[in-house]
C-alpha cells in the first residue's frame, strides 16, 4: 500500500508538471508572437521594460509554483529536493514538447533558446536544458524512492562542492553569451564542453552522495 501511494503520488506530480509546462508554453507562444515572430534572431531585440517585469515575475512565480508542490509532496528536506527536481525536469521537457505540438518549434533540439531572464539572459540550444532536466529527474526518483523505502539520504561535503563546481560550469555555459541581450552583441558557439563537464561532475557527486544513504 505504501508503494502504490509512492506511486500515485507521482502520477499526480507529473501530471501538474505536464499541465504547468503547457501554460509556460501557451504564455512563451504569445510572447514570441509580440516580440519574436521570427524565432530569436541574435543579436536579440530588447523586451520593453515593462513587460520585462512582468516576465521577470512570472517566472519567480513559476519558480515559486514548483517548490510549494515539491513542499506538500515531501516530508523532509531532501526528499522534498527530490520531489522538486521531478518537477522541473518533467515541466522542463514538455515545456519543449508543447512548443514543439503548437507552433512546430523547436525545429531541431540545436536551436537556440532564451531560457531564463532572471538575473541574466540564459542562452543556448534546446538539447542542453534537456540533458539537466533528464538528469534531475532521474536523481529526484532515486532520491524520492529511497526515502519511501524507509531509507535517509544525506549528501556530504564532497558531494557539495562537486555539485556546486558542475553548477556553476553549467550556469556559465548559459550566461557567458548574456550580453547578445543588446544590440551590439553577437552569441558564440555553445561550449558543450562545458555542460558535459558540469554533467559528470553531478553524476559523480551524486553517485559519492550515495554512500551517505543510511536506514531510518
Amino acid at each position: 500500500m505504501r508503494r502504490c501511494n509512492y506511486y500515485k503520488k507521482m502520477i499526480w506530480l507529473a501530471l501538474f508538471a505536464v499541465a504547468m509546462a503547457y501554460f509556460e508554453a501557451a504564455v512563451v507562444v504569445y510572447l514570441r508572437q509580440l516580440f519574436y515572430p521570427d524565432s530569436f534572431p541574435f543579436p536579440l531585440k530588447i523586451i520593453p521594460f515593462k513587460f520585462l517585469a512582468i516576465e521577470l515575475f512570472r517566472e519567480a512565480a513559476t519558480m515559486l509554483m514548483l517548490v510549494v508542490m515539491a513542499v506538500v509532496a515531501g516530508k523532509k528536506f531532501w526528499e522534498r529536493f527530490g520531489y522538486l527536481v521531478i518537477l522541473f525536469g518533467i515541466w522542463d521537457i514538455f515545456y519543449y514538447i508543447w512548443l514543439k505540438l503548437t507552433i512546430g518549434w523547436p525545429v531541431t533540439l540545436q536551436d537556440w533558446d532564451i531560457l531564463f531572464l532572471v538575473p541574466v539572459p540564459w542562452l543556448g540550444p534546446v538539447i542542453a536544458p534537456v540533458l539537466v532536466a533528464l538528469f534531475m529527474i532521474v536523481v529526484g526518483t532515486v532520491i524520492t524512492d529511497l526515502y519511501d523505502r524507509g531509507f535517509v539520504y544525506r549528501p556530504d561535503l564532497i558531494t557539495w562542492l562537486l555539485t556546486l563546481f558542475g553548477t556553476g560550469l553549467i550556469l556559465y555555459s548559459f550566461t557567458c553569451d548574456a550580453l547578445a541581450g543588446r544590440q551590439d552583441q553577437i552569441t558564440r558557439s555553445y561550449l558543450y564542453s562545458l555542460l558535459t563537464a558540469g554533467l559528470f561532475l553531478y553524476g559523480l557527486a551524486f553517485i559519492v552522495s550515495l554512500r551517505n544513504v543510511k536506514k531510518q
